[in-house]
């Protein structure tokens, strides 16, 4: 009987542990390889469904009319605000414009108001794809200045146009485009921003509304203050012409009164020396006497002594 040697025990097994990771190894490789055709045949399977609907999209986008494009992306528009808006802004107002104004009209008008006064209103103009546009592609800006006019006739203060023109444009796919350095005010968006343009701008709007509010009571206090000045400065006006007035004919009645008074002193005086007169007169009255008168009158003396006896 044949001993085999440690030496050799140790080779086989590692001959025995190659051969399993060959056998690993394999089974690795041909689990790959049936990952690998069941994907290939999934993204075949997937690729085929993309393009089937790719297919149906395009014929379906060929048989709709401008019109039935156009309110397809409406209606998007206002089932969304519906779903989102109708509840939480029972105040506001959002309906399709059916008023045409020299012939044009914008697709939905979006107002809202606080206490009857509106802070903030908005003319949707929703555009998109169609049938015609196959042959002439419609750029975003062919649509901007009429979309402008039609807020200005419907005296709106924001215009936004929804649309799914350029779809292959970056600067449109990227979110809200401010092309108000264009047109004032006005907003360019896809229709998964719709809900978001309306939140941002009644926002901006509030705030507004709150700075016009107390600019209004500033300015109304200001104008409280002015006019209470003016009122003031008329009242002063007034006191200071009948103030003049009354020192006028003060001066003039003191003076009347001076003039009346130096004549009752005249008066005074004269009356005064009169009376001194009148006083030196009687006394002479009472000193006068029969004696007195007959004196160096032999005539009167002889009549007095006459009737004397």
């Amino acid at each position: 009987m044949k001993v085999e040697s440690k030496s050799e025990k140790d080779l086989q097994a590692k001959v025995n542990e190659i051969n399993q990771l060959k056998s690993q190894i394999q089974l690795e490789k041909e689990k790959a390889e049936n990952e690998k055709n069941s994907l290939n045949k999934t993204h075949d399977q997937q690729i085929k469904l993309l393009e089937e609907q790719v297919a149906y999209y395009k014929e379906n986008k060929l048989r709709l009319s401008t019109k039935m494009v156009g309110e397809s992306l409406e209606q998007h528009c206002s089932n969304l605000y519906n779903q989102n808006l109708r509840m939480v802004l029972p105040t506001a107002y959002f309906e399709k414009d059916n008023d045409a104004v020299d012939h044009s009209k914008g697709d939905f008008i979006f107002r809202d108001s606080i206490d009857g006064t509106e802070y903030i209103s908005i003319m949707f103009e929703m555009k998109n794809e169609s049938a015609d546009t196959i042959s002439k592609k419609h750029r975003n800006e062919d649509f901007l200045k009429t979309l402008d006019s039609n807020r200005k006739k419907k005296n709106c203060e924001y215009a936004v146009l929804v649309s799914m023109l350029e779809p292959d444009n970056d600067l449109y796919n990227s979110g809200i485009v401010d092309v108000s350095n264009k047109y004032p005010k006005m907003y360019v968006i896809r229709p998964q921003f719709f809900i978001t343009i309306i939140g941002i701008l009644r926002q901006a709007a509030l705030n507004s509304y709150e700075y016009k509010k107390q600019l209004d009571i500033a300015k109304s206090q200001s104008v409280d203050v002015a006019n209470f000045e003016d009122k003031l400065f008329n009242a002063k006006n007034i006191f200071s012409k009948h103030y003049n007035t009354y020192c006028n004919q003060y001066d003039a009645a003191i003076k009347k009164i001076d003039i009346v008074i130096s004549d009752l002193q005249k008066l005074k005086d004269n009356l005064t020396k009169s009376g001194n007169s009148l006083r030196l007169a009687n006394n002479n009255i009472q000193e006068l006497s029969i004696k007195e008168l007959t004196r160096n009158n032999p005539t009167m003396q002889e009549k007095f002594n006459q009737i004397k006896k």
